[in-house]
């Protein structure tokens, strides 16, 4: 039988800061405490971060890919017991925990990979008089500590990107993961201590938000790496020092056009999976569904009768599809957004009702005939809710989708690639997915939203681009 760490430490300091219940989402008991840095704490770890950068330095791109590989390795040594942390802190069914937990594995080995492919370029000088006699050549230079911000909802492959990333690159990194699933922070920093890396050259932290401000506004940072909310997001941005790069990986409003030459068992069998994976925690889930009106009642048929068969329950066993909601507020939430679009017209099919003993399950929803002026058509959802709508007009409804200020990820389901690729061209999404669901993710690809879904982007060899920056070297002969 598993056991999850009595208590997470912070390692960096021998202060007693506050300790704070960590619940599980299964049942809202008590699954672990988690130590709270205090303001002297982190004015410490910040002071020492410069020296701690310098040192990094010295370590070779051969010795930061050998850490990586070992920590991979470390991983791979507890896959099971990684995947029953995950479904216990973080709500994600065992089943799509083991999933993650290969996926993490692949993470560190693609960040191996390119810690070997950091190379800049031959400038070709002697392309312009100006540049007559001159040799130049381009590095990419670590940017120095980065700070990682991470969200639950992935908890320990979100982190084995960024914490991975950055030591590819050669930054020092401290890590502040999500407080609702703080346990996969503490088992990768003991992976990658296992591995070889030095203590001060990967920090974990968990904090109140008035230390993290303090982290979030330290010059000290070269780069800053935050996976959440909007809200959240777009206010931090606020408070970055100047100088200090960011990248932000918020959420989105994925949609999918089904057209009617589609083939809609697939189809439905796709997006059941995009719209109820992670019971919809998902940045790129499927929102929304627009399907022709000639396929319509035969979709939703398909789509419904699958979807009844998800079995919802605790994340921990084996047959569960769809687990709880991060908190029960969140199924309050998402039930006021429900009846708002009720009453605004929309039909519910099938859901909207709860379970558990705080009711902190909300059995995967179908709605249909939603308004477009509905808030569940306008926000991102977060929850195991999807809404299908019937259209006539393509050419409309790409204009619709193209007004949407969040700008993630969007499918469409179709036979004829030759309208598909043209499709690709009009709309505005950073990744159209062709034939699957859009909460498609493969860790080596570049990840990241536009407008109000983000800034920068992620995927193994792009974050570490965001990570690094050019040094330009030039030799007159």
């Amino acid at each position: 039988m598993f056991q999850l760490p009595p208590k997470l430490p912070l390692r960096f300091t021998t202060s007693e800061g506050e300790w704070r219940d960590v619940l599980s989402p299964n049942d809202q008991k008590p699954i672990t405490k988690m130590q709270l840095a205090t303001s002297k704490d982190i004015e410490e770890l910040l002071g020492s971060l410069k020296n701690s950068q310098k040192k990094m330095k010295n370590l070779r791109p051969y010795e930061r890919a050998d850490i990586l590989k070992k920590a991979a390795t470390e991983l791979r040594s507890q896959e099971s017991y990684l995947a029953w942390v995950i479904a216990s802190e973080g709500g994600k069914p065992l089943k799509d925990a083991k999933v993650e937990v290969t996926r993490a594995i692949a993470t560190l080995e693609l960040c191996a990979e390119e810690a070997l492919r950091l190379d800049g370029e031959m400038i070709p000088m002697e392309r312009t008089p100006a540049g007559k006699d001159h040799l130049a050549f381009t590095l990419r230079d670590p940017i120095g500590p980065v700070l990682a911000i991470s969200a639950f909802n992935h908890p320990l492959n979100l982190i084995s990107h960024q914490v991975g990333c950055a030591i590819a690159s050669g930054c020092v990194v401290v890590l502040k993961p999500a407080s609702t699933t703080p346990i996969c922070g503490t088992l990768l920093q003991e992976a990658f201590l296992k591995a070889g890396l030095s203590e001060d050259f990967f920090t974990v932290i968990h904090s109140n938000v008035s230390e993290s401000e303090l982290l979030v506004a330290s010059p000290e940072f070269g780069f800053v790496s935050f996976i959440g909310s909007p809200k959240v997001g777009w206010e931090m941005r606020k408070k970055i020092a100047p100088g200090t790069r960011i990248a932000m990986e918020h959420g989105g409003q994925a949609a999918a056009i089904i057209r009617n030459d589609a083939d809609l068992e697939s189809a439905a069998t796709q997006l059941v999976k995009g719209a109820f994976y992670h019971a919809g925690q998902v940045c790129i889930s499927t929102q929304r569904i627009f399907v022709h009106e000639d396929a319509y009642d035969k979709f939703l048929e398909i789509f419904m009768k699958l979807t009844s068969e998800l079995k919802t329950g605790p994340a921990t066993d084996e047959e569960t599809d769809v687990g709880p909601l991060i908190k029960p507020d969140e199924v309050k939430r998402l039930q006021s957004w429900i009846t708002e679009a009720q009453k605004d017209g929309a039909i519910i099919e099938m859901g909207d009702n709860v379970t558990g003993s705080h009711n902190q399950y909300l059995y995967p929803t179908v709605l249909t005939n939603v308004p477009r002026s509905s808030k569940i058509m306008k926000e991102e959802a977060f929850g195991p809710v999807v809404c299908i709508n019937q259209y006539k007009d393509e050419n409309e409804l790409l204009e619709y989708l193209n007004s949407n200020e969040y700008i993630f990820e969007s499918a469409l389901f179709t036979k004829d690639l030759t309208r598909a690729l043209r499709i690709s061209k009009e709309i505005s999404s950073m990744t159209f997915v062709i034939n699957n669901h859009t909460a498609l993710r493969v860790d080596q690809m570049p990840f990241g939203g536009h407008g109000k879904s983000g800034l920068g982007m992620g995927g193994v060899k792009y974050m570490m681009e965001e990570m690094t920056r050019i040094k330009q070297v030039i030799l007159r002969y």
